[in-house]
């Protein structure tokens, strides 16, 4: 066992608190263009090995790439959203290493003049007093560059089979400066990633199919220290719960070694999903290994003012923008807004919602209530939720109106119309009976029967119970099978108890 793999069986929570995690990440977003980065070959997840290739993306002699024009344009995107610098003119770099599943001998990356620079991403987290403390994390960059292959080990020792369909597929590398301090903010920093890139529609953000992955590079010291101290990079980690596992088993480790005398050297580590550990692959490479050149084959990218004029315009509403618009505009809590700007499809169908209400909160209230319970079931896709944003504001329509009560409204009236979408809620309502009772003679009988009834309970109201009120409630709305009013009801109640 190395002393890079001594891991300390305990740590006091004392000792811990004495240090703090540096944390910067490497994220790297597979862009869903149709052909891949440097050729016509299909860019596409899930077909049968090696059938999404050709002779450039296997690097056959004489071969010259051409640049993806869209995937500029993605990459631009990204950039914009994150509020970086655009580089006019950039340019495409060979990144020198020997690996069975690059086909070149290289990957064509961008090391001197990345498509983006400088720019962040605020993300929000949770502070010690239990508040949303909010942060900005800073990118150093923003590159593009071809994917590699994929090895697929065949679980024997003798065989190692290549997949070079992914070979050539075009990533954004999105390298963050070391502003992260935990594995919550981590995890928060790369859920808006995630959500950013799924808002561009540049990318499914998908972790476990691979479109999303994250190189996590971890030092610790001293609170109190400026210096940093020595990283480690940290792979494998298909989910951004797996990633703050890594963080915070890597975080302990390299505590561990540094009070027991040990040493952390720059390596390359895996984490293991099973253990939640990490383990020693490899010394980590510096930049000086890799021999970067300009790609003769390559011409510079030159965005001209127009172009960029054209990418501007067509960015759609960000999480961050519209999260504020749903506070200012439609005046609802920021924990509201923040949860229906999950997705855009969520926030779409929010707004479409608006469109045709002005009772916001309860819009908001029946997305986060009955409908993401729906979705929740029936595999969450707002697209194939089979209530139209008209038909659900006409539903809050009728129960704030107080044509029908709440309680029939979410579960007599809304299962209707999940089962026959194309029915009115106000008809389903007055087919069924189900409009609320307001007739004060018919309330009264039911009043005075369901009183009658149960002497025992008046008598103890009147001595103090007053808790007894909503048996009296309860009992009158089953007998009006729903439909009664509750706040005349209540009003009647009073009327006769007191």
């Amino acid at each position: 066992m190395t002393q890079s793999e001594i891991s300390p069986s305990t740590i006091s929570e004392e000792v811990l608190a004495g240090y703090e995690s540096v944390i910067g990440l490497e994220v790297h977003c597979q862009l869903q263009t149709e052909s891949k980065l440097f050729t016509s070959d299909l860019n596409m997840f899930g077909t049968e090995p090696n059938t999404n290739i050709g002779p450039i993306t296997i690097a056959l002699p004489g071969t010259l790439p051409k640049v993806n024009k869209k995937a500029i344009e993605y990459a631009v995107k990204m950039g914009l959203a994150c509020d970086c610098s655009i580089s006019r003119r950039t340019i495409f770099d060979r990144k020198n290493y020997f690996y069975p599943d690059l086909p070149k001998g290289y990957q064509i990356s961008q090391d001197k003049k990345p498509i983006c620079e400088n720019g962040g991403v605020t993300i929000t987290t949770k502070g010690a007093d239990g508040k949303d403390v909010e942060k900005r994390i800073r990118f150093h960059h923003i590159h593009l560059e071809e994917d590699a292959g994929k090895s697929v080990h065949d679980g024997s020792d003798t065989a190692t089979l290549l997949d070079y369909n992914r070979a050539g597929t075009p990533l954004v590398e999105m390298v963050s400066e070391p502003d992260l301090r935990s594995a919550d903010e981590t995890g928060a920093f790369v859920t808006e990633i995630r959500r950013i890139v799924r808002y561009l529609g540049i990318s499914d953000g998908n972790m476990e199919e691979g479109s999303l992955r994250c190189d996590v590079n971890v030092s610790v010291r001293k609170k109190g220290d400026t210096k940093l101290g020595v990283k480690v990079e940290v792979k494998n980690m298909n989910s951004i719960r797996n990633m703050m596992r890594a963080i915070n088993f890597e975080t302990t480790r390299q505590i561990g070694l540094l009070e027991t005398g040990g040493q952390i050297y720059q390596e390359t580590r895996m984490f293991d999903v099973e253990s939640g550990n990490t383990y020693g692959m490899r010394m980590k490479e510096t930049m000086n290994d890799y021999r970067y050149f300009p790609d003769p084959d390559l011409s510079p990218v030159v965005i001209s003012d127009e172009w960029l004029a054209s990418i501007q315009a067509s960015m759609p509403a960000l999480p961050k923008e519209l999260r504020e618009k749903f506070v200012e505009v439609y005046g609802i809590p920021a924990y509201d807004a923040l949860v229906l700007t999950d997705t855009k499809e969520i926030a779409d169908y929010f707004e479409a919602v608006c469109s045709k209400t002005n009772l916001y909160k309860q819009a908001s209230n029946w997305l986060m209530g009955p409908v993401k319970s729906y979705l929740n079931e029936h595999e969450g896709d707002i697209a194939k939720f089979p209530v139209s944003p008209d038909s659900l504001a006409a539903l809050i329509e009728l129960s704030e109106s107080g044509t029908i009560s709440h309680s029939v409204a979410s579960q007599k009236v809304f299962p209707v119309m999940l089962a026959e979408p194309h029915r009115a809620p106000a008809e389903i309502a007055e087919t069924n009976n189900w409009q609320q009772n307001s007739n004060t003679n018919e309330l009264e009988t039911l009043v005075n029967e369901v009183l009658a009834a149960m002497p025992d309970k008046v008598d103890a109201y009147r001595k103090g119970k007053k808790g007894l009120l909503g048996l009296f409630v309860g009992e009158i709305m089953k007998k009006s099978n729903g439909t009664a009013d509750p706040k005349l009801v209540n009003q009647l109640l009073g009327k006769q108890l007191n």
